[in-house]
């Protein structure tokens, strides 16, 4: 069976592209685990490869991009993983923008009076002290 140059090529673009789609979505897949499972460590891993993997993958695909056209399943592949990538990103923001709340409500606020500037730098003096009396 012949097939064409372009049918030839167009399968090369496949092979070549699929192994880090494969790879990206597979880290994806990890971190989703990870987060449920509230495994630091795991994040951690398997967030760092999942950088490595999007760059790979991003790299490969916009060779393909620059050499010929990037099959519409891979391309549709790429942006679903992306989208996935900024979900995680917001689920994982929301969660530290949750947990920086509850610190701020278990941490008793600093004294007052404890020196002469606060730890945000400003006299606390000024407050006690912002009137005159003549």
């Amino acid at each position: 069976m012949l097939t064409s140059a372009e049918e030839l090529q167009a399968l090369k673009r496949v092979t070549d592209l699929e192994p880090p789609l494969a790879e990206l979505e597979g880290y994806l897949g990890g971190l989703a685990q990870a987060l449920c499972a509230n495994d630091a460590r795991a994040i951690e891993e398997q967030a760092g490869r999942l950088h490595s993997a999007l760059a790979r993958a991003v790299a490969q695909f916009t060779r393909a991009a620059r050499t010929g056209e990037v099959p519409s399943a891979l391309r549709q592949r790429l942006a679903l993983a992306g989208g996935r990538v900024a979900a995680q990103r917001e689920a994982l923001a929301r969660a530290t923008a949750s947990l920086d709340r509850a610190i701020d409500v278990l941490l008793p606020p600093e004294p007052v009076g404890s020196g002469i500037y606060s730890a945000a730098g400003s006299s606390s003096r000024a407050a006690a002290s912002g009137h005159l009396q003549a």
